[in-house]
């Protein structure tokens, strides 16, 4: 089995590698590529990752490249984990979206439509040559915004899924509150990309019993720290949103703290350099323990489920992934891309039936779908005009004048990566 990885030199990388190391009776890898323009980046990287597979006795072969087309030739799934314009890029959308007393943030508001611009025609080209060289290859999308760029995969024909680790975040949070195994819990995981709620957590399975409640009484302050959002916010919903959803309910302060402290962009710079040093020392034969604070919490494990059921090697499994909606919430359309529990087989990904959302959420899942709906039209097609309406359609902006500024702003810091700009 040929896997590549599409932004190899990414430094979340290691985190993947040791999640095919360690299930590798999971899904049996043969040859992994590594592949991104970064060369340095990918070597150190590389030699990390080849030396993780040897200390963990993993027979498979690691190689690394800048070539795309030879990288993805033959490949029985393609990883996709891009961040165009890097570190710098992100920088810009969580700073200048605040100049307009809006959140900065690489996948919400006005910083993350500007990353959906600059991703979702890259994201194409290389599923298109995806598509010539090994038209068979399923694509995992982890490349934010992961619903609107999933999106532009399916609507373009493209084998692909999207996925995120959130749900499997939680789902390891509450098990270690339960004191329960992960596997004995189904998350009732209902919304978009980054815009959910866990509806119910049920021991054993969709239909099993909900122990979302007992879990609230008692872990409710834990919970509620974890998405730095207040308790009494879980009591009242009674239900667990994921900490995007901090953005919406809590903007303003989030806006004020933001104005007060460093980027995430700024701290997450200086990690990478930390972590590239440490990958070069050719001592290090596993990821190190700061990796966890870059973020990207078991999206290794998510990603190696995800890829053997599509694969065949895992069977049918039910996993949270990001696919078309087909009717499974009846207020948006079909081909809405929605995150939710699904079956996943080699057929690619069927969601399941889930509860029925309250008007409280459903309201906003629809007001943020419809967003996405434009942004989508503004990456594929360009054009000011059609930015202005994505940024006017979402709800965290919704305001003519602000709408125009943002549009200027976003616009100004993009020229580079927007041709039609």
């Amino acid at each position: 089995m040929k896997l590549a990885v599409v932004g190899g030199g990414s430094t979340y990388t290691p985190e993947l590698i040791d999640g095919f190391a360690r299930l590798r009776d999971t899904l049996p890898v043969s040859e992994l590529v590594l592949i991104d323009p970064a060369t340095e980046r990918l070597e150190l990287i590389g030699g990390l990752a080849r030396r993780i597979f040897a200390r963990q006795g993993h027979p498979g072969r690691i190689t690394t490249t800048s070539d795309l087309d030879a990288g993805i030739e033959g490949a029985d799934a393609v990883l996709l984990q891009l961040r165009i314009g890097g570190q710098a890029a992100r920088l810009q959308d969580e700073t200048w979206p605040l100049e307009c007393g809006c959140v900065g943030q690489e996948t919400t508001g006005a910083g993350g439509l500007a990353k959906a611009l600059r991703t979702v025609p890259v994201v194409l080209d290389i599923a298109e040559r995806v598509r010539r060289t090994s038209p068979d290859a399923w694509i995992i999308d982890f490349t934010n915004p992961v619903g609107i760029v999933t999106r532009a995969l399916l609507q373009a024909g493209h084998k692909a899924v999207g996925l995120c680790n959130v749900a499997i975040g939680l789902q390891r949070k509450f098990a270690a509150l339960l004191e329960l195994a992960p596997a004995d819990l189904h998350l009732d995981h209902v919304g978009l990309n980054h815009l959910t709620w866990e509806l119910g957590v049920r021991r054993g399975g969709p239909d099993g019993e909900d122990l979302l409640p007992g879990l609230l009484a008692a872990h409710g302050e834990a919970v509620a720290g974890d998405l730095r959002l207040p308790r009494a916010v879980l009591d009242r919903l009674g239900v667990v949103p994921s900490y995007y959803l901090r953005y919406f309910y809590s903007h303003d302060e989030v806006v004020r703290e933001l104005g007060t402290k460093p980027s995430r962009a700024a701290e997450v710079a200086a990690m990478e350099r930390e972590l590239l040093a440490r990958y070069g020392d050719p001592a290090l034969e596993e990821k190190p323990a700061l990796l966890a604070k870059r973020g990207g919490a078991f999206y290794s494990e998510a990603a190696v489920d995800l890829a053997a059921s599509l694969l065949g090697d895992g069977g049918p499994a039910v996993q949270v992934v990001n696919t078309y909606n087909r009717g499974t919430l009846p207020f948006l359309p079909d081909d809405a891309v929605i995150e939710v529990q699904a079956r996943v087989d080699g057929s690619g990904a069927a969601p399941l039936p889930v509860p029925r959302l309250d008007p409280l959420f459903a309201g906003l899942v629809s007001h943020v779908s419809a967003y996405e709906d434009l942004a989508l039209d503004a990456a594929l097609r360009g054009g000011r005009e059609r930015v202005f309406r994505a940024l006017l359609a979402h709800p965290l902006v919704g305001q003519f004048d602000l709408a125009e500024g943002l549009t200027d702003r976003l616009l100004a810091h993009n020229k580079e990566h927007l041709p039609w700009a």
